[in-house]
């Protein structure tokens, strides 16, 4: 019962976090969060799958709502995000323990492939542009995100047992 309750609970704080951190990115920087090139900071928390499972349910739950909550959202925003988001964090989950030299290098680089090719794939069916073009302009951001905030997020927990011991 305590492990289905602590799943559950940071599950709920990670897509709250997600869905908060988004829409004030959005707020504060419009566009920088919702466009084709975008630098989503909430995707670093991508990372949290490398520590715990419950951030799978708890991103995708987290992308979901704030493709919901966000009125410029495409409406294949719901199920091609919420998807990439799935993908991205699962696939991390199970790459979590290849690494180099201790860096989990292509579990740091999925959300940007998953990412490229679903939400890639849906740019181009509403804006045009060419696949390849926008598959390279997310992939670009996410990538960006992830080796950047995602890296000092990961190794912030990475080297606190304390943390560590929180998302086990």
């Amino acid at each position: 019962m305590r492990k289905n309750a602590r799943f559950l609970t940071q599950g709920a704080i990670l897509a709250a976090l997600y869905v908060a951190l988004t829409h004030l990115q959005n707020l504060l920087l419009p566009g920088s969060a919702t466009w084709a090139i975008q630098f989503r900071a909430s995707e670093a928390l991508c990372v949290l799958a490398l520590f715990t499972p419950a951030a799978i349910a708890g991103l995708t739950l987290g992308c979901l709502l704030f493709n919901i909550s966000f009125a410029g959202a495409l409406p294949l925003d719901f199920l091609v995000g919420s998807l990439a988001s799935f993908l991205a964090t699962a696939g991390m989950y199970g790459l979590r323990r290849i690494t180099v030299k201790g860096y989990p290098l292509p579990a740091m680089l999925l959300p940007a492939i998953s990412n490229a090719l679903l939400v890639g794939w849906e740019l181009t069916v509403y804006v045009g542009g060419g696949f390849w073009l926008n598959a390279l302009y997310v992939a670009i951001g996410e990538a960006a995100v992830l080796l950047t905030l995602g890296t000092a997020l990961f190794y912030a927990i990475d080297h606190n047992k304390n943390l560590k011991r929180f998302f086990a």
